[in-house]
């Protein structure tokens, strides 16, 4: 058995590395090429094992509200984390116009004393 067939290198396909050729391009970090990682280029949408697996969309365009009310504090408290910070538009699926006026409600809402400005846990 000459060197070229214990490498593997044998039917004149070329030189072999030792991490292997195969689906990963023969790179040892396993990114095969331009497109992105091994199962090829990378899309939106969740997927992957992380996140949701299907697209999210707006609460508000679901129920055809055209301006979030900053009176309505049940809506408004889903678009508040624990510490009080507004969640961003990845995390729930809101559309950049509802994300931009439930910042405005949440932000008039904060300043009348219907929201509180921070989570109020204290030290």
């Amino acid at each position: 058995m000459s060197d070229d067939q214990r490498m593997g290198g044998g039917e004149g396909d070329g030189p072999r590395s030792r991490f292997g050729g195969g689906a990963q391009g023969g790179r040892p970090g396993g990114a095969g090429g331009p497109g992105g990682g091994p199962r090829g280029p990378r899309r939106g949408g969740g997927g992957g094992g992380r996140g949701f697996g299907r697209r999210k969309v707006c609460a508000f365009c679901m129920d055809n509200i055209d301006e979030v009310d900053y009176k309505d504090i049940a809506r408004l408290r889903r678009h508040i984390s624990e510490r009080g910070k507004i969640e961003p538009r990845r995390k729930l699926g809101t559309c950049a116009k509802h994300q931009r006026s439930v910042t405005t409600a949440i932000k008039r809402a904060r300043h009348v004393a219907l929201l509180p400005f921070t989570s109020g846990s204290t030290r």
